[in-house]
């Protein structure tokens, strides 16, 4: 995991158990977890969580729109 994952994805990951390293949220999108605080007025930025391959490549798993 790197970056603000939600705990959503992380438990979709492990019961679904794909063929890949793990997930990856790129920034730090506001709205995310730990990026989600009264500072930011209840303000959500769209991000994509992805899963990240062995060999470097990645694909979007879920979107936060």
């Amino acid at each position: 995991m790197e970056g603000h994952v939600p705990v959503r994805e992380i438990q979709r990951l492990l019961r679904e158990k794909p063929k890949a390293l793990g997930l990856a949220v790129p920034g730090m999108p506001v709205g995310s977890p730990g990026m989600d605080g009264p500072v930011y007025a209840g303000r959500k930025d769209p991000y994509d969580v992805l899963l990240v391959q062995a060999d470097g490549s990645s694909s979007v798993y879920n979107s936060y729109r």
